[in-house]
């Protein structure tokens, strides 16, 4: 018997992973959407970046962080990052019987509204050489020119709670002016970490530029899939939200709060695989 098909299986809390905190973008609007269900985080810090990590190595740590998940009864899990979405998405839908739910830039969205007919797409290294990143982009670049720019470096400072300084608006300004440059009215964050910096990065393409976080969308398809399943949790109390780190337990209570603000002292706790 599977999480999905147990008894009160709508009772059972949804995971939800990253390969750090920039995942917790995704969890908000799971929150929002969806406040009466239980949310069961994992941040992987341990071996965080992704970015940077050849596929196999990126497969293998979803598949260990999924197995976690399983032993915790989760009812779906949501992969909130790109690029495990675009190394290991396919794989963990083979193995796992129960919804995954994946991440994808949103694209499609961009290229349909774009004046200028130019997108631009942000992203981590590892998710720009995914073969279903270049699909996506093949698939709607006869409908707009579509800009990708890896952003090494991005990541790693929001896992280390930089969210605004000098040096860091400059390495926005680096990755995003470039494509505004080039025409770019619209641009993807194609990186669960970078809605965290969207403030730095709406300034550096200036308000006549639009910023697409495909999160919204992710949590819609998310509850099409469970009330597809029967799995909307019918509580009407506001769902209880746990989060797990592989990394360090201190580093994650210094910036978990910061990122979630949810309000109260999360429970954070320490798993290691």
């Amino acid at each position: 018997m599977t999480a999905s098909t147990a008894p009160n299986a709508s009772r059972l809390p949804i995971g939800v992973f990253d390969s750090g905190v920039g995942g917790l973008s995704v969890l908000r609007e799971i929150r929002a959407q969806l406040p009466h269900e239980d949310l069961l985080y994992v941040g992987d810090s341990g071996h965080a970046p992704y970015g940077d990590k050849s596929q196999a190595a990126v497969t293998a740590r979803s598949m260990a962080v999924c197995e976690f998940l399983l032993t915790q009864e989760v009812k779906a899990i949501v992969v909130a990052c790109n690029t495990a979405t675009g190394a290991a998405a396919s794989a963990l839908r083979e193995r796992f019987s129960i919804p995954i739910i994946a991440m994808e830039p949103a694209v499609k969205p961009a290229a349909t509204q774009t004046r200028s007919g130019v997108v631009g797409v942000l992203a981590t290294s590892r998710t720009v050489v995914s073969d279903n990143f270049n699909r996506l982009v093949a698939r709607f670049s006869s409908a707009a020119t579509i800009l990708v720019q890896p952003c090494p470096g991005l990541v790693e400072r929001v896992e280390n709670g930089e969210l605004d300084s000098a040096e860091l608006q400059q390495m926005v300004d680096d990755y995003v002016q470039p494509l505004c440059q080039q025409g770019a009215d619209t641009i993807v964050l194609g990186c669960t970490h970078y809605p965290f910096l969207v403030s730095l990065i709406q300034a550096s393409a200036g308000q006549q530029v639009r910023i697409i976080d495909p999160a919204p969308a992710v949590v819609r398809e998310l509850q099409r899939r469970l009330a597809e399943q029967h799995l909307l949790s019918n509580n009407t109390a506001r769902g209880q939200v746990a989060f797990w780190t592989s990394g360090s337990i201190q580093q994650a209570r210094f910036i978990i709060p910061q990122l979630w603000q949810d309000g109260g002292a999360p429970d954070i706790r320490h798993w290691s695989s």
